[in-house]
């Protein structure tokens, strides 16, 4: 059973990963951890719509008990996760600008549309005033841990308390918290069984740039620093960006961090069809509080799109986040399929005017130098340098080392899934 900690910043498709998570049988997964973080909008924005989700899943529990419906939603009860507030803003201390599409809140207004589906103005005090008594705390309180430890800071004792090898982090929104964590201490980060990664755009169009993905984007420094320590020399990709605070790794690691990347070339053919999704509403029954809660969020999207792009033969959301939870669930099954030649050598652009939050390859065919030095043998200087290679590409202890996922059980075969696990 993996245990699995979460860096979420709680739009659309982060809300159906998070489902997508508490959904599993217990034998499945373990969410230990909860890590909000900035995203499509502010962090208090982000951090009240992951507390109303667990608002909604408090009611739909319920109501299928009500209606003598199996409840479902095993991980949710079997498990307490924490939840832990992150960084508002990214390492360059500049402010995210969002185009909207998702609304201001996030998830296109449904706190004002479903007040009875948002926690009351009160949920922010379980952060701030300690544990409340159980007169006091909401309902929805029986199935989190808030935290006042920075998010940083939790994910550095989870990985320090559990067995090495044993806690996989899911990162779902920018990568702020997580560069933190592996500033402060390299070593207790490099604990993690791996890094898996919603982010970036490899040999595709990005979705906020012409280069760019979005979470990419959003903090692009932080995603190089933590790519750069699954190169034997973390320092060769280091992105060299004075206003950061951040201190630079040690020269020797004990090892690699293993890091896997689901950029939008792998998750952008993962959709969730218009139709398909309210046919699974009305079997699911539409009186149920969280069919309402997400019909209006997926269908505001869906209307979105069609405003957007016009005349479209039907809208259909990616599936971006909840397909790195998919395969945290079902990692054995041999149809998930890394790139022919993984681990891959793959940077972010930091300082690009135009291309900044780049995945950047080396699409030039040259072979790189044999492996000098196995994984437990880090840092030190190269002694694989290749002829005219002056910026370094065909090393092979320097440049990052990742597998990019570009194979999953099915494109058509998720969406099923995910409806599925969520709502029958």
């Amino acid at each position: 059973m993996p245990k699995s900690k979460s860096n979420a910043h709680t739009g659309v498709d982060d809300t159906l990963a998070m489902l997508l998570a508490l959904a599993a049988s217990p034998k499945e997964m373990q969410l230990v951890l909860i890590s909000v973080t900035y995203g499509n909008v502010p962090l208090k924005s982000c951090l009240k719509n992951v507390l109303s989700i667990f608002h909604v899943l408090d009611k739909e529990l319920s109501w299928r008990k009500a209606q003598g419906k199996p409840e479902g939603f095993a991980a949710l009860k079997a498990y307490k996760p924490i939840i832990a507030v992150g960084a508002e803003h990214s390492l360059e201390e500049e402010y995210l600008r969002e185009d909207g599409f998702h609304g201001v809140d996030g998830l296109h207004g449904v706190h004002e549309t479903h007040p009875h589906l948002s926690p009351e103005e009160t949920w922010l005090s379980l952060f701030e005033d300690g544990v409340p008594t159980p007169h006091e705390a909401p309902s929805y309180y029986k199935y989190f841990t808030p935290s006042k430890v920075p998010a940083h800071k939790e994910i550095l004792r989870v990985l320090a308390e559990e067995p090495e090898n044993t806690i996989s982090i899911c990162a779902i929104g920018p990568m702020t918290n997580l560069a933190m964590a592996a500033a402060e201490d390299p070593e207790t980060f490099l604990r993690a069984k791996e890094v898996c990664v919603m982010g970036g755009a490899v040999e595709v169009p990005g979705n906020i740039t012409p280069f760019a993905e979005f979470n990419t984007y959003a903090d692009a420094i932080a995603t190089a620093r933590v790519l750069a320590l699954t190169s034997a020399l973390p320092s060769s990709t280091m992105p060299v960006i004075p206003q950061t605070t951040l201190a630079p790794y040690p020269e020797k690691l004990s090892k690699r961090l293993k890091l896997k990347l689901f950029p939008l070339d792998i998750t952008t053919p993962h959709l969730l069809g218009r139709g398909f999704f309210y046919d699974t509403i009305a079997v699911a029954g539409t009186e149920s509080p969280l069919a309402i809660w997400i019909t209006h969020i997926v269908g505001s999207v869906y209307r979105r799109m069609e405003r957007i792009r016009g005349n479209i033969p039907e809208p259909a959301l990616p599936l971006h986040d909840p397909l790195v939870i998919w395969y945290l669930l079902s990692h054995e099954d041999t149809a998930w399929q890394l790139a022919r030649n993984a681990p891959e050598d793959i940077r972010v652009e930091t300082s690009g005017h135009w291309t900044h939050g780049m995945h950047v390859v080396d699409k030039r065919g040259r072979p790189r130098a044999q492996e000098a030095t196995s994984d437990t043998i880090i840092g030190g200087t190269a002694s694989d340098e290749i002829p005219d290679d002056d910026t370094v590409w065909l090393s092979e202890k320097r440049g990052n080392r990742v597998d990019r996922v570009v194979g999953s059980p099915g494109f058509e075969k998720f969406a099923g899934e995910l409806m599925r696990r969520i709502f029958t």
